[in-house]
């Protein structure tokens, strides 16, 4: 970036470092959610609470069938 356009742009200085940090959150969330020891976690918590019975059969079927989603690779757009 020259001199000339850092003088022009300054103003917009603010709104590049918003996005910024925007784009770094999004990177973190994207991480945790498809990181498998976070997944991996999450399957044991849901396992423990079907075990203490806080939540239904039905309902950590569901949960475990979406964290087990985040675990398999993408198919490429071809749902079963």
């Amino acid at each position: 970036m020259g001199l000339i356009t850092g003088l022009l742009t300054l103003p917009l200085a603010p709104v590049r470092g918003v996005v910024w940090v925007a784009e770094r959150l999004q990177e973190q969330a994207e991480h945790e959610l498809n990181d498998p020891a976070v997944v991996r976690r999450r399957l044991r918590e849901v396992q423990a609470a079907r075990e203490a019975g806080t939540i239904s059969e039905q309902e950590a079927a569901d949960r475990e069938a979406e964290l087990v989603r985040r675990l398999l690779p993408p198919t490429g757009g071809l749902e079963v």
